[in-house]
């Protein structure tokens, strides 16, 4: 893909390097932030528990809703991905470009 500027995403050349930024609407970035927010304390907290030498399984069962807490970040941004940059990429022609992304990020989440 060439470099383009578009309501959603904007590629950026520097050096022959391509850098993809995504401009979110005020509600989806407040509600992305509030979730990592979320799950950077839920890690603290497992952190402290290392610490405070607590038991194992206690461990692994916050550990467990951290891994939970993230795999519900990444569907809500993998959703927003497809709603905007996705079909701005289709409707700007190169749809083949980015499904093949598309097919490519889902299978690494899916690991």
């Amino acid at each position: 893909m060439g470099c383009c500027k578009c309501e959603s995403q904007a590629q950026v050349c520097q050096g022959g390097e391509t850098e993809r930024h995504k401009h979110r609407n005020l509600t989806e970035e407040k509600d992305l932030l509030k979730r990592l927010n979320r799950i950077e304390g839920q890690v603290r907290g497992v952190k402290a528990m290392v610490e405070d030498e607590r038991y194992c399984v206690d461990i692994l069962n916050q550990v467990s809703a951290v891994q939970a807490a993230l795999n519900s970040f990444s569907k809500v941004l993998l959703s927003n991905h497809i709603k905007t940059c996705v079909v701005d990429d289709i409707e700007a022609g190169n749809g083949e470009e980015a499904v093949e992304e598309l097919c490519k990020t889902i299978q690494k989440l899916m690991k």
